[in-house]
């Protein structure tokens, strides 16, 4: 999610993050990568001090947060002192990797670091600087099994020694976002438990009923970008397997996955998060797309904003609905860790309970998920806790009134966060690049896997056979 895309996704995120961290909610991770330097002036940070918290972040919606934490709890006697610096152009993790290392009173107390990198904080190369939740005094699987924190989450959330190190807040696991229209068209009906099974389970499924609306005129997808995170998070391993470069059967099938919307024509042959890619969200592509791949945070910071209108009877907006993917999935994600020097533990005890574990009416996860953290009327959105989901009221007019929730908490059980590596954001970009080479007829498909490997083996440190 880097280049083009973080960007695109950061700004279409950005809005609805002030307005979730200071009058709405977010839920992907990267909200404003046009931020950079830091909130104190670039360069000149002012942290350290018993009453301060050095926060490091990528956008400000963690800050945010926590802001809001300390308007609730007066009695919060520390100041936040927040470091923003963009993941864009990998700026982000090599400035926090030497504020980590320096150490002293300007180092992190709290950082954060998204899906496409958080395993080299949480097992990889720099998992050795992040304090165990439970070293703050937290009861990691009690308040885990109380709040029914989705497993991939706490997976990729656990170091080496099997001890919890970092959790998100939201929840990210994936659904097949349709249009009401289209399927009743095609099929006459909308419902969606009768919607996932004419595109699943499994990908047979999938292309039957892509063939099925093809005959009306209509794309399944937009582009092959709309499947590959599916692909992706179902494989059984990821791209390093022992220090050598791993090609999964199921991320290898995703050269014929890909080629078959192609060569039938059951995509427009967008690339997401460009132009094009939008217009399919408006219902204004070369021809009507049937769905969308993502989590709720695709929902309501990307396709409510690019879905031309803002009631229903607007654009599309009002004519979607989620239901059960072919293959379960996650996508994106922010996960919340803590230095494992810091001297103000019980404090940040208590602010990282609050986001990630509380699953109370008083916490961050119930008041985000109901779209009342800053009064009523705010953006709903999926959390991390599968409690507090169930619990609340994920009906929203996007969806023609669906209730999300009741997609998105199985959907978090079917995701799996085993298959992640600390190079994902650079392998998958050089994958899909290659991909989109042979699909496109430049390149055989021993070429592109050819190529590929070479790209791995010129620009990162691992083995390739």
């Amino acid at each position: 999610m880097k280049k083009l895309a973080a960007c695109v996704l950061c700004a279409s995120m950005t809005a609805s993050l002030l307005a979730g961290c200071q009058g709405g909610s977010d839920s992907n991770a990267p909200a404003s990568e046009a931020a950079s330097g830091t909130e104190k002036g670039a360069g000149e940070l002012s942290g350290g001090g018993d009453n301060v918290i050095n926060v490091w972040a990528f956008t400000d919606e963690v800050p945010g947060m926590i802001e809001k934490y300390k308007e609730l709890h007066p009695d919060f006697a520390y100041d936040i002192n927040t470091t923003l610096i963009a993941t864009t152009d990998g700026a982000y993790q090599p400035a926090l990797d030497q504020a980590l290392a320096a150490g002293g009173e300007k180092a992190p107390d709290i950082y954060c670091a998204e899906a496409a990198f958080v395993l080299k904080y949480t097992q990889g190369s720099a998992s050795q600087y992040a304090m165990p939740y439970e070293d703050l005094g937290i009861d990691v699987e009690a308040a885990l099994k109380e709040a029914d924190i989705a497993q991939y989450t706490v997976d990729i959330g656990t170091n080496g020694d099997g001890k919890l190190v970092g959790l998100g807040y939201q929840a990210t696991g994936g659904a097949f976002i349709y249009r009401r229209s289209i399927a009743k068209d095609v099929w006459g009906t909308d419902d969606p438990a009768e919607i996932a099974a004419k595109i699943g389970p499994g990908w047979d499924k999938f292309f039957q009923g892509a063939e099925e609306l093809k005959a009306k005129g209509y794309g399944i997808v937009s582009g092959d970008g709309d499947i590959w995170h599916a692909v992706e998070n179902s494989s059984e391993a990821g791209w390093i397997v022992d220090g050598k470069l791993n090609i999964d059967p199921k991320r290898e099938e995703f050269l014929d996955l890909s080629k078959k919307l192609k060569d039938n024509g059951y995509h427009n042959d967008t690339q997401d998060w460009q132009d094009a890619w939008f217009a399919d969200m408006k219902g204004e592509g070369e021809k009507g797309i049937f769905g969308f791949f993502g989590p709720a945070w695709l929902i309501n910071y990307t396709m409510a904003p690019n879905c031309g209108g803002e009631a229903v009877g607007e654009g599309t907006y009002g004519d979607w609905a989620v239901c059960e993917p072919p293959i379960g999935f996650f996508w994106g994600g922010t996960w919340l860790m803590v230095n494992k020097d810091s001297k103000k533990t019980e404090a940040i005890r208590d602010v990282i309970e609050w986001i990630t574990l509380d699953c109370t009416e008083d916490g961050l996860q119930y008041k985000w998920a109901n779209g009342t953290l800053n009064g009523e009327g705010g953006t709903k959105d999926a959390v991390a806790s599968g409690t507090v989901m169930s619990s609340s009221d994920g009906a929203i007019e996007f969806l023609g009134g669906q209730n999300m929730f009741e997609a998105f908490v199985p959907a978090n059980q079917y995701a799996k966060g085993t298959n992640l590596t600390q190079y994902d954001e650079t392998i998958n970009t050089y994958w899909r690049d290659q991909v989109r080479e042979y699909t496109s007829g430049n390149k055989t498909r021993e070429q592109a896997i050819a190529d590929f490997k070479q790209q791995v083996a010129d620009n990162l440190d691992v083995i390739v056979e």
